[in-house]
């Protein structure tokens, strides 16, 4: 038995209905008015409210109902709600995407792409004279490989945003395919979506990986939508972390680095 379910069960009823109390207004916040799901759910509204309040357990009949109404199961009487909103998730993925794309059946082994922070340059979205160079940490979760990075403070500050780091965070998710890596990035909320491919380049230090970026957006005939681009593994954190990271944003063509500059093959044409 796990640590978190012998302290569940180890705890007093007052605090179990509590975790209930507190699942179902979530729940309610989420999904509508409690005096509408009340009347649907044929549920007189003192009761409810006791309910809510972590006074009262519904009996099994009602449990049924309200866990039919909302799409969980019983383990709302123990789980946080947010915790059985996610295995829902996972559940969905897996039962319809299982057989086409499933990250637990293509893990990015360390051996293929380490963890750590990476320098990487791409030409610009919005600029077609200039370039973007920045710094994203890999890191892993389990057997997942995730992404985690922050815009450039410049590119937010030519088009008004604000540049808090909250705004101008992303992640995103690596997956193995045949010949590379592919991953999915975003901004919180989805409010910005590319998609990236990488493939490892032979060098002395076999620390390079090339490949391109992609963004989700509308085509316009200013702005680019697909760009070549580099990683280059720099590793744990550093000076030389912090020096990157300081020095992010746009660039022009000879403030690359020689290799960068290689390998996005700047005379050429992206195809």
């Amino acid at each position: 038995m796990s640590n978190s379910s012998y302290k569940r069960r180890n705890e007093s009823p007052a605090q179990i209905r509590s975790i209930f109390g507190e699942n179902l207004k979530t729940l309610c916040r989420e999904t509508g008015a409690v005096a509408a799901i009340c009347r649907e759910l044929n549920i007189n509204r003192t009761q409810f409210n006791r309910y809510l309040s972590g006074d009262s357990f519904p009996r099994p009949d009602v449990l049924a109902k309200i866990c039919d109404r909302f799409n969980v199961d019983a383990r709302i009487l123990l789980e946080p709600v947010s915790e059985l909103v996610k295995t829902d998730m996972a559940d969905i993925l897996g039962s319809e995407l299982g057989d086409f794309f499933d990250p637990r059946r293509s893990i990015v082994t360390p051996e293929n792409f380490p963890s750590g922070f990476y320098r990487f340059t791409r030409k610009s979205f919005v600029d077609p004279n200039l370039y973007v160079q920045g710094l994203i940490l890999i890191y892993r979760r389990g057997s997942l490989t995730f992404a985690r990075g922050l815009e450039a403070k410049t590119a937010f500050v030519q088009q008004g945003l604000p540049i808090d780091h909250k705004t101008r965070e992303f992640k995103g998710l690596f997956v193995q395919q045949d010949g590379g890596l592919s991953a999915v990035m975003s901004r919180r909320g989805s409010l910005t979506v590319s998609f990236n491919f990488l493939s490892r380049v032979p060098s002395f230090e076999n620390n390079h990986w090339v490949g391109y970026a992609a963004r989700t957006v509308s085509e316009h005939p200013q702005s680019t939508r697909v760009a070549r681009m580099v990683y280059e593994h720099i590793g744990d954190f550093s000076a030389e972390v912090l020096k990157i990271a300081r020095n992010s944003g746009f660039c022009r063509v000879d403030e690359l680095l020689p290799f960068h500059k290689t390998l996005l093959q700047i005379d050429q044409d992206f195809r």
